[in-house]
């Protein structure tokens, strides 16, 4: 099972004013909808999203097999914040958290 991080995901609560800073920063985004503002840096990609700030940015590392990553973390200790959900035809992704509440992103199948 190989494993990457690949994407951080940035909820924010006033999606056009966090775009204005990002993109001041990070150049025009490649994606811009209501739902997810994407920036690619040097193959790394930096989104928001629409949601609750409180719980921060998400690293999404991604799995081979996120089921089975999954299965894996919860049995060593981690709980589950996000079930998995589809998110474009080909990727699903969940949140789970560590013994100490950090969050710890899953992208994949």
């Amino acid at each position: 099972m190989s494993t990457s991080i690949r994407s951080q995901v940035i909820p924010v609560s006033d999606l056009d004013a966090a775009k204005a800073i990002y993109t001041a920063l990070l150049g025009e985004p490649h994606t811009d909808q209501p739902y997810y503002v994407g920036y690619n840096v040097d193959g790394f990609e930096v989104a928001l999203a629409p949601g609750d700030a409180s719980g921060g940015p998400v690293a999404y590392a991604d799995v081979d097999d996120l089921d089975g990553m999954r299965d894996t973390l919860l049995a060593a200790g981690a709980t589950e914040r996000d079930a998995p959900r589809q998110v474009a035809p080909d990727a699903r992704v969940c949140v789970l958290l560590d013994k100490d509440g950090n969050t710890i992103g899953l992208r994949g199948k």
